[in-house]
């Protein structure tokens, strides 16, 4: 291997590069460099401070911060915390109403009129400078005060309120139970059970006919009110007349003839002829 060959360089990976970010994208166009010609007015950004409601409040807070007393205002320390505060709204490029220099005039009125010497006559007539300020900085915080007592009530929608909750409806319709075939088994069974009581050996020549039975039956209901369902039965007439009497009942529903109810399961059952039947 010669010399030259041993010599050639090895390949080398070149690096990335980050490339540089643009601060902002102008139609589509990324801008990476500050246009020389770009201005920007200092009003383009102001901040707006409303720590104060008015002149009044700001007198009032200075007074209050300082515990002074509103009946004996120090005005020129007053009138000198007032502008710095003035100044330090027009420093920051705040916005400033015209009510804050109207106040400013107002007290550099007065503190003109304190500091000039006056007549004792004169001093009687016009009375204290202040006077003015006294009473309208009075009459302000009563109604602050009597604002921020109105506001600490509860206000509907936002701390009470109004709940509404519909009605239920109270006509409520109580289905009534079907009468089950093994209820009135049931019920027959304890009639069976009473009629024993009164069986005998008489023979009577006398024959019952369920046909007869049912005409009776229906004589004995009244189409207004229920007939309790043992009441239809004779214990007296034996077995065989209480069961043509059954015979006679489960012929008038198959006809449709009777109306039967139980208002609960194992209550007593109740029959009635049916809208329509003469009884």
């Amino acid at each position: 291997m010669s010399d030259t060959e041993q010599q050639a360089p090895l390949p080398t990976h070149e690096q990335p590069a980050q490339e540089e970010m643009p601060f902002a994208v102008v139609q589509g166009e990324a801008m990476t460099v500050l246009p020389k010609d770009l201005y920007i007015p200092p009003e383009a950004l102001e901040v707006f401070l409303e720590a104060f409601e008015g002149p009044l409040d700001l007198l009032l807070y200075l007074i209050r911060r300082q515990n002074l007393d509103v009946l004996d205002i120090p005005i020129a320390e007053i009138t000198r915390q007032y502008m710095e505060y003035v100044e330090m709204m027009k420093a920051l490029n705040l916005e400033l109403a015209a009510d804050y220099l109207v106040m400013a005039a107002m007290l550099a009125e007065i503190k003109s009129r304190m500091l000039l010497p006056r007549s004792q006559e004169a001093e009687q007539e016009e009375g204290d400078p202040r006077a003015e300020l006294v009473r309208r900085l009075q009459e302000y915080e009563r109604f602050k005060q009597a604002a921020e007592d109105i506001d600490g009530l509860p206000r509907m929608n936002r701390d009470v309120f109004q709940a509404s909750a519909k009605a239920p409806d109270l006509k409520l319709v109580k289905p009534e139970p079907e009468v089950d075939m093994r209820e009135l088994l049931s019920a027959f069974k304890d009639v069976l059970v009473r009629a024993e009581m009164f069986s005998s050996h008489q023979v009577s020549m006398e024959t019952l006919t369920v046909r007869e039975r049912m005409s009776d039956v229906l004589g004995s209901l009244s189409a207004d009110t229920f007939t309790e369902f043992s009441t239809l039965f004779n214990p007296e007439e034996g077995r065989a007349g209480v069961v043509v009497t059954f015979l006679a009942i489960l012929e008038l529903i198959k006809e449709s003839l009777l109306e039967i109810i139980q208002t609960e399961p194992y209550e007593p059952i109740h029959v009635k002829p049916r809208a329509g039947v003469e009884a």
